[in-house]
């Protein structure tokens, strides 16, 4: 009887504090509603801009972490994006929820969450299309059917099909060899790509990702890369082909962490179609070219999967708390897949941390960078790898390390300058600390460096 009296108790108390707000919110009901969670939890939020969109409206984000607007170093930082398509707009509301629920959960003192703040910095963007929910929503008001009313931006262009494509670039590489990773733009790139996509693309280049997710509609399946096909078309058809990464395992885990944290997805049979497991290589489900998901991959240090979350694009309000119970432990799930593999500081023999040196671990073909900061962050499954370091200027570092299951190792690298001649590597130099990263939490917080790139709104809608 006791037990029975302890779980009503638990939900009793959860109900008292999950976010009650099951309703869709235009525009300015999404930028109120950013700013409610940062006015309840001001010391561990910050609500930014990153770019506006073609009608204006600011592409908001909301960041979570103990010390909002600064990088702290070997902390890594991982984000959501919802509503890239501006009709399918579940993401876009369990971005919200999920804002509400991690404010609150840290005010109760919700160990889990608690941790998960301090060691993590999340970024969320409720929405990347803004523009193209408002068509979507009036649509729905209106009662008008149309399965792409609102997809794309108001320039009618869809965004996850307008990303630079660099897939083109690996697989030709893959072959006839060439950089595994941090793939160059072309030089005329903003000019082929829309305002929101320019300043997604500017967001990923000034943080220092590590895991990522985009959240969709019209299916229920966690979607990882590669989306598009090595072989896009034959005779004129699109072909479907399974287009692994050279991470392919590790990308496979990151979506059955999701599938299997969630109510349902992982049973397989969704909306008419079945993924075992539910899982799916994009390329092997449709081939898709200039996505999000891959040129996370192939440009920066980010690994991004996608997340098609309902058979409906548009949901019915009454529908939406279903679908937040349904999802809420594999979004926090997620996030925590962040903290695995190794990470550590990469740095001279004086103890300057240097950016850009590339991690390379013996058997996966992509390489990661350090960033800014001179700390790097690789997921990695549990295992015995070689990784190496190397940076321009310095002899070559290579160490065997052995990855558990559970916290990412910690491997640091200290390189010494080559004896032959070589371009000098940017080195950051450390005021009085020789370069040590001290713990985080005696870290003083004059030492951390405010993130100086993306534009700080004034509070309330555009």
């Amino acid at each position: 009887m006791s037990d029975l009296v302890s779980v009503f108790l638990h939900l009793l108390l959860f109900k008292l504090v999950a976010p009650v707000t099951f309703r869709h919110h235009h525009y300015d009901d999404l930028v109120r509603m950013l700013y409610k969670v940062h006015n309840e939890c001001p010391h561990i939020t910050r609500v930014y801009s990153i770019g506006r969109s073609v009608k204006g409206r600011h592409l908001y984000v909301l960041e979570f972490s103990d010390y909002p607007g600064i990088h702290e170093p070997l902390e890594p930082e991982v984000k959501y994006v919802g509503n890239m398509h501006g009709n399918e707009v579940l993401g876009r509301e369990l971005l919200l929820q999920l804002s509400e629920f991690l404010c609150e959960e840290f005010r109760n003192r919700n160990q889990r969450i608690v941790r998960l703040v301090e060691d993590t910095r999340i970024h969320i963007m409720p929405s990347m299309n803004p523009d193209g929910y408002e068509v979507a929503a009036a649509a729905q008001e209106r009662d008008i059917s149309g399965y792409l009313v609102g997809r794309n931006n108001a320039n009618g262009v869809d965004l996850n099909r307008n990303f630079p494509d660099l897939n083109t670039y690996i697989y030709y590489n893959e072959k006839n060899g060439g950089p595994n990773h941090h793939l160059p733009l072309p030089d005329n790139w903003k000019s082929q790509v829309e305002p929101e996509t320019q300043a997604v693309i500017q967001w990923i280049r000034s943080f220092n990702f590590v895991l990522s997710a985009n959240l969709h509609g019209g299916a229920v399946v966690a979607n990882y890369p590669y989306d598009k096909s090595l072989e896009h078309r034959v005779r004129g058809f699109r072909r479907t082909a399974n287009t692994p990464t050279p991470d392919d395992k590790l990308f496979q885990k990151l979506a059955k962490v999701y599938s299997y944290a969630h109510g349902w997805m992982h049973q397989g049979w969704n909306c008419g179609d079945y993924f075992p497991d539910g899982i799916t290589n994009g390329a092997s489900w449709y081939s898709l070219s200039k996505g999000m998901q891959d040129f996370n991959y192939l440009h920066t240090n980010c690994f991004e999967i996608t997340l098609e979350l309902s058979c409906d694009k548009f949901p019915l309000q009454e529908e939406l708390q279903r679908e937040w119970l349904g999802n809420r432990e594999a979004l926090i799930q997620f996030l925590e897949q962040v903290h695995q593999g190794i990470k550590g500081m990469v740095r001279d023999e004086n103890y300057n941390n240097l950016a850009d040196a590339v991690i390379s671990v013996g058997g996966i073909n992509h390489d990661v960078t350090s960033g800014a900061h001179g700390d790097y962050f690789r997921l990695l499954l549990p295992g015995t790898y070689t990784v190496t370091a190397t940076a321009p200027g310095f002899d070559p570092e290579t160490v065997s390390v052995t990855v558990g299951p559970a916290e990412p190792k910690l491997v640091n690298f200290q390189l010494k300058r080559s004896t032959s001649q070589a371009a000098p590597k940017r080195r950051i130099p450390n005021s009085g600390h020789r370069g040590r990263v001290l713990p985080k939490k005696v870290q003083p917080r004059a030492a951390r460096k405010k993130e100086p790139m993306m534009k700080q709104p004034q509070r309330g809608p555009a």
